[in-house]
């Protein structure tokens, strides 16, 4: 018999930036897992992660920030396990399983890694009217090409089922080609992204603006 999943006692709140990436993995998952929530957007173009009232929540001065009762939660990816742990007593999102464990934990290591230097890095150079780097779209071409062949005969990146690995890569993956990275030579990769568009309770993240956003903000999200 499956254990029911817990429920917090009030709505969860999640500080974000609307264009944040990183934000919106920690928001797809809380949709994924149908918990309640609000979302509290952070003025980043004003500087608002830098004010005394958001450093006492995030002294790195990053978002997203998780607020569930009395813990206070930085940190995208931390966040996603805390949710997992807390929230999934199935143990799909992560895997109880060591080696499935080591497999999400490799896959945030991408995430913190390629993802973010290449195809995030892309994006936020275009949104923002910084020089162009050639070298992020590398860096995201040659992950790409990576997550390419590994999904072949795959359909999730670290089990056979979707896991945290999955809501980690996925934003900024989907997002390559707001920083001008387009995913049309690779068809495994656009079949990855619609299965987990696919995903019940999947909410996406707003199409940036192109080519510059106006008052483009010193952005920090982790």
């Amino acid at each position: 018999m499956n254990t029911p999943a817990p429920r917090p006692d009030r709505p969860l709140r999640l500080h974000r930036f609307v264009l944040s990436g990183h934000a919106h993995r920690v928001e797809l998952f809380l949709s994924l897992l149908g918990l309640p929530y609000e979302n509290v957007d952070v003025d980043l173009p004003k500087g608002a992660h830098r004010e005394a009232d958001f450093l006492r929540l995030n002294p790195f001065g990053q978002v997203p920030v998780l607020e569930d009762g009395d813990v206070v939660l930085p940190d995208s990816n931390a966040i996603l396990v805390y949710l997992a742990g807390r929230y999934d007593p199935s143990g799909q999102w992560w895997p109880r399983d060591p080696l499935a464990c080591a497999q999400v934990q490799r896959w945030f290591s991408v995430a913190a890694g390629p993802l973010a230097h290449g195809p995030s890095a892309a994006r936020v150079a275009r949104l923002f009217g910084r020089p162009h780097d050639e070298r992020s779209h590398l860096v995201a071409h040659e992950l790409f090409k990576r997550m390419e062949a590994h999904l072949d005969g795959r359909d999730w990146l670290a089990a056979p089922h979707p896991t945290l690995a999955d809501v980690s890569l996925y934003t900024y993956t989907a997002h390559a080609p707001e920083g001008g990275v387009p995913l049309d030579a690779y068809p495994r990769l656009r079949a990855w992204i619609a299965r987990v568009e696919a995903l019940p309770g999947f909410v996406g993240m707003v199409r940036s603006p192109l080519p510059n956003a106006p008052d483009a903000p010193n952005a920090r999200a982790a």
